[in-house]
């Protein structure tokens, strides 16, 4: 599946409008439903595909953030060869008390993945616990990024954001002005 067909698959897949919440607290007419297009075995693989040649050289390991951030990481592992980091929103306070499952982040350099981008706010949360952990942090590859001011506040926090599409592209691949 090429580009064009990959952005017109997750836009027929998951589109949805109406009035929606998101994370960061916006009201929004129109939503990406990640999970609609993260759990079709088949767009998922083709997403970590397209998504592959945007991980940076010298990066040691994957930082999928829950939730979204996680299937899309464990599928780009199968494509890299890099392993993978389950990245909870905040360390369990039982067990082995983790904010990130798998192998150990100090001094390795991570790459976050996240599924749709809005202001970055959990990227940027994430990326601060990561590195006070003593993990390298200064990319992050999404699916989709909203345009809503999330590429520019993760650069104030030294992380480029590279997305698969911008929601100018999906609006382009799936036919909306």
């Amino acid at each position: 599946m090429n580009r064009s067909e990959l952005g017109a698959a997750i836009f027929a897949a998951s589109h949805l409008t109406g009035t929606f919440t998101l994370r960061s607290g916006a009201v929004s007419h129109e939503y990406f439903d990640k999970y609609l297009f993260e759990s079709d075995p088949q767009l998922l693989a083709a997403i970590a595909q397209q998504l592959a040649p945007h991980v940076p050289d010298g990066i040691d390991a994957l930082a999928g953030l829950e939730t979204g951030g996680i299937p899309l990481a464990v599928m780009l592992s199968q494509a890299t060869g890099l392993p993978t980091l389950f990245v909870r929103k905040e360390a369990k306070t039982y067990g082995t008390a983790k904010l990130a499952e798998g192998p150990p982040i100090e001094n390795r350099r991570l790459l976050i993945i996240e599924d749709v981008v809005t202001s970055g706010g959990q990227v940027i949360a994430s990326t601060q616990d990561l590195r006070e952990r003593g993990a390298t942090v200064e990319h992050a590859v999404c699916v989709i990024d909203r345009q809503a001011g999330g590429r520019e506040a993760l650069a104030e926090h030294g992380v480029n954001l590279t997305p698969l599409f911008t929601m100018t592209e999906l609006h382009a691949l799936g036919n909306i002005p």
